[in-house]
C-alpha cells in the first residue's frame, strides 16, 4: 500500500464543510503546472445597422483537450464573468495557446476590473478567425476556433465544452508559457 505524507499548508480562511479552506485548496492546485491560453470571442453588434461589435478576451490556465473523436476542448470560466456571459449567447470562440514570449499578453488579459478590451487588443498582432470571427493571436503556438457544444455549471465556474472547427500552428516550434505556483513561468529546457 502506497503511503502519502501530507504537506503542511498554512490554514487561512474558513474551512468548507469538507474541511478544506479556499487557501488550502488554492495552495494545492497552484502546484499543478498549466499551459496559458488567450480565449477570445467577438461580441456581435446589438442591432444589424448598429456599430461593429467588440472583441473580448481573457487569460485561461484551466483549458484542456477532452476528446479526439470528435475534437473537443474544455475551458473553465468564472461564473458571471464577461466571457461567461458572452459565451452563453455567442457559440463561436477561439483559443490562442501562448508562447513564452507572450507573457505580457497573459498579464494584460488577466487584469481584474478593466474597462474595455478594445484597448487591450489595440496594439496586438492578430488575425480574425474566418469561422469564429474572433481574434487569433499572431505568434501563438497554436490556435483553435470552436463552437460551444455544452455548458456545465460547476461551483463558481462554468465549464464550456467546445467542438474544434479549425486549427492553426502559427509558431509550432516555440516554447510554451506556463503557470505554476501563482506565477507565469518559462519551461526549462
Amino acid at each position: 500500500m502506497l503511503k502519502t505524507t501530507p504537506v503542511p499548508v498554512p490554514s487561512h480562511g474558513t474551512p468548507h464543510a469538507e474541511g478544506v479552506s479556499n487557501d488550502e485548496f488554492r495552495a494545492a492546485m497552484s502546484r499543478l503546472a498549466a499551459g496559458v491560453c488567450l480565449i477570445t470571442a467577438h461580441e456581435p453588434p446589438l442591432t444589424a445597422d448598429g456599430p461593429r461589435g467588440e472583441d473580448v478576451g481573457m487569460t485561461a490556465t484551466a483549458f484542456m483537450s477532452v476528446s479526439l473523436d470528435p475534437p473537443l476542448v474544455l475551458v473553465s470560466l468564472r461564473e458571471g464573468s464577461r466571457m461567461d456571459d458572452l459565451l452563453a449567447e455567442q457559440p463561436l470562440w477561439a483559443v490562442s495557446v501562448l508562447a513564452d514570449h507572450q507573457l505580457q499578453v497573459a498579464g494584460r488579459f488577466a487584469m481584474k476590473g478593466r474597462i474595455s478590451d478594445r484597448l487591450l487588443f489595440a496594439d496586438m498582432p492578430y488575425v480574425r478567425g474566418e469561422t469564429s470571427g474572433a481574434p487569433l493571436l499572431s505568434g501563438a503556438l497554436a490556435t483553435l476556433e470552436c463552437r460551444t457544444e455544452n455548458r456545465v455549471e460547476a461551483g463558481d465556474h462554468t465549464l464550456v465544452v467546445g467542438r474544434v472547427l479549425t486549427v492553426g500552428l502559427p509558431s509550432p516550434d516555440g516554447q510554451p508559457l506556463t503557470h505554476f505556483r501563482g506565477r507565469y513561468r518559462h519551461l526549462g529546457a
